[in-house]
C-alpha cells in the first residue's frame, strides 16, 4: 500500500454530527449483551487471553462492554490497568528514558506522553505474558489501538495478534479532532508525526486487523491505514468513532478477527 499524503487530513466537519449514532449503539447495548448471554454462544475463544485498551479520555470502565462480550465468547479478557487514557499528559516522565529514542534537540512539551504510555503498557504485557506462559492478543480502541500496535512491535514473542478500532496510525493526533487539544499545550505535532513515521518503518511481526470507518467523525480515515504493514487486514464498517467499542457489528468483527487467526 502506498500513502497518498494529499489525502491525510482530520475528518470533515460534516462528519461530526454522525457521531450521534453512538447514542443508538449505547441504547441497544444492554439488550445485545443480554441476548448474547441467553444464546450461550460457543466458547470460541477457548480461554485465550486478551487485553483491551481504551481510547483517548477513556479507561477500563469504558471498555467493560467489550470485555463482557469477549468473555461471553470464551475469551479471558482483562483491562489495560493504567487508569484513564489521557495520552500520557497526566503522567510525569523523563523523555530521555523513553525507549523510542526521541529526538530531544528541541523544546519538550510532553510530545513523548504516548511513547511513555507505550513503555508502561509494554512492561505490563510482558509481565502478564510471562505469568500466563503464553502470548496475549491486544484489542485497542482509537489511541488504545495505536498503543497496542507499539506494544506488539516491541514484544513480537509475547503479543500474537492485534485488533484495532479506528486507531490513528499515521501522524499521531495530527489528523484527528484531538489535534487542537495538543496544540493548545504548545506541542509540536509535526515532530510527533515524524517520530510515528520512524516507528512505523519497523515492522509489526504479528497479525493486525484494523476495523476502520469511512464516516469516522474523530479520526481522519486515511490516517488509519499503515502503508508499511502490507499484511495488515482492513475491515470497513460504517460506524461512528465513539460507537466502535459498543456497536453490534464491530463487536462481532472483533470476535471474528480473534478466532480466525
Amino acid at each position: 500500500m502506498t500513502l497518498d499524503t494529499h489525502s491525510l487530513a482530520p475528518p470533515a466537519s460534516a462528519l461530526a454530527w454522525r457521531e450521534a449514532r453512538a447514542l443508538a449503539d449505547l441504547a441497544t447495548l444492554p439488550f445485545r449483551l443480554a441476548g448474547t448471554a441467553l444464546r450461550r454462544p460457543h466458547a470460541l475463544g477457548n480461554g485465550r487471553r486478551v487485553i483491551v485498551l481504551p481510547g483517548f479520555g477513556g479507561g477500563d470502565r469504558a471498555m467493560a462492554p467489550m470485555r463482557t462480550y469477549l468473555r461471553l465468547h470464551g475469551f479471558q479478557a482483562e483491562g489495560w490497568g493504567l487508569g484513564r487514557n489521557l495520552a500520557g499528559l497526566d503522567r510525569p516522565h523523563d523523555p530521555a528514558e523513553i525507549s523510542w529514542g526521541l529526538d530531544l534537540n528541541r523544546p519538550y512539551r510532553g510530545e513523548g506522553g504516548v511513547p511513555h504510555l507505550c513503555d508502561l503498557m509494554t512492561a505490563r504485557v510482558r509481565k502478564r505474558a510471562e505469568a500466563y506462559g503464553a502470548p496475549i492478543a491486544l484489542v485497542g480502541w482509537s489511541l488504545g489501538g495505536t498503543i497496542a500496535r507499539e506494544v506488539a512491535r516491541d514484544l513480537p514473542g509475547r503479543v500474537d495478534q492485534v485488533v484495532t478500532l479506528g486507531a490513528p496510525v499515521i501522524g499521531g493526533p495530527k489528523y484527528t479532532r484531538a489535534a487542537k487539544v495538543f496544540r493548545r499545550r504548545g506541542m509540536d505535532l509535526d515532530w510527533i508525526e515524524a517520530e510515528v513515521a520512524r516507528r512505523n518503518a519497523r515492522p509489526i511481526r504479528c497479525p493486525v486487523t484494523a476495523i476502520v470507518s469511512p464516516t469516522d467523525g474523530i479520526v481522519g480515515f486515511h490516517s488509519t491505514r499503515d502503508p508499511h504493514h502490507a499484511d495488515a487486514r482492513y475491515i470497513e464498517a460504517d460506524v461512528s468513532h465513539t460507537g466502535m467499542g459498543i456497536n453490534g457489528r464491530t463487536l462481532r468483527l472483533v470476535v471474528e478477527a480473534l478466532t480466525e487467526q
